[in-house]
């Protein structure tokens, strides 16, 4: 289960990682909803052992503040 747990993190990770390497045309605003909703989506994993739940909803709760510290 820890070999998932871990995966599941470096999965999320490299997946923010790539997709911030896409960000050269964005906003400002969209830049830190794109980062608060990576870091959202870790942290979401990592306090509920991996949950598919856990992870959508600190990508959702991680991209309204990204959004709102970007105005």
């Amino acid at each position: 289960m820890r070999t998932m747990h871990r995966l599941a993190i470096a999965t999320v990770a490299a997946t923010m990682f790539l997709g911030l390497a896409g960000c050269a045309g964005m906003s400002n605003q969209d830049k830190n909803t794109a980062v608060g909703a990576g870091v959202g989506a870790v942290g979401g994993a990592v306090l509920t052992g991996g949950s598919t739940i856990g992870t959508v909803g600190g990508a959702a709760v991680g991209g309204i503040i990204g959004h709102e510290v970007g105005k």
